[in-house]
C-alpha cells in the first residue's frame, strides 16, 4: 500500500502544492499522507498567489504551505513519488536511481499527460493546471483507495 504520497513539481510553489491538498482532500478517512517539494524548490515560499486563487475559486481552503527542496531522504521515505512531467521522472531517476519503480508522472493513468507549469503565466494558464490535476488526483485517489 500508498501510505507516503510525495509529490514534486519544479519550484514547489503552484502544481505540487495544488496537487498535495487535492489529493489529501481526496484521501480524508484513509491513512494515506501527501506531501510535496520542488526539484529546484523556491525554499520557504508560499503558495504562488495565482494558484492560491484558483484554489479558492475552486472552493478549497487550502493550508498554509511553505515550499521546500527535494532531498534524497524525501525520495527514501516516499512510498509513491508523483511528478508533473517526464524530465522531472529523469531528474529524480538520475538523483535517486532506487526510486525508479515508485515514481509515476501524475497524469499517468491520463495517458502519461504531462501538467505544463502555469508560473509567471495568465489565469488561463492556472485554470488549465488545475483542471489537470484536478482529473489526475480524482483517479490516483479511486486507484489508492482501491486497493487498500
Amino acid at each position: 500500500m500508498f501510505n507516503q504520497v510525495l509529490i514534486v513539481c519544479i519550484g514547489n510553489i503552484c502544481r505540487s502544492p495544488t496537487a498535495e491538498h487535492l489529493l489529501r482532500q481526496a484521501t480524508q478517512g484513509t491513512e494515506i499522507q501527501c506531501s510535496s517539494a520542488g526539484l529546484s524548490a523556491l525554499v520557504g515560499q508560499p503558495l504562488e498567489a495565482n494558484a492560491l486563487a484558483t484554489l479558492v475559486q475552486h472552493g478549497q481552503q487550502p493550508v498554509s504551505h511553505r515550499a521546500r527542496q527535494l532531498t534524497p531522504k524525501l525520495l527514501k521515505d516516499a512510498e509513491l513519488v508523483l511528478v508533473m512531467e517526464r524530465k522531472h521522472l529523469r531528474d529524480i531517476h538520475k538523483q535517486s536511481p532506487e526510486s525508479r519503480g515508485k515514481t509515476f508522472l501524475l497524469g499517468k493513468w491520463q495517458l502519461d499527460r504531462e501538467i505544463p507549469d502555469p508560473y509567471r503565466q495568465g489565469t488561463a494558464a492556472f485554470e488549465h493546471a488545475y483542471a489537470l490535476i484536478d482529473e489526475a488526483v480524482t483517479t490516483w485517489s479511486r486507484y489508492l483507495r482501491s486497493i487498500r
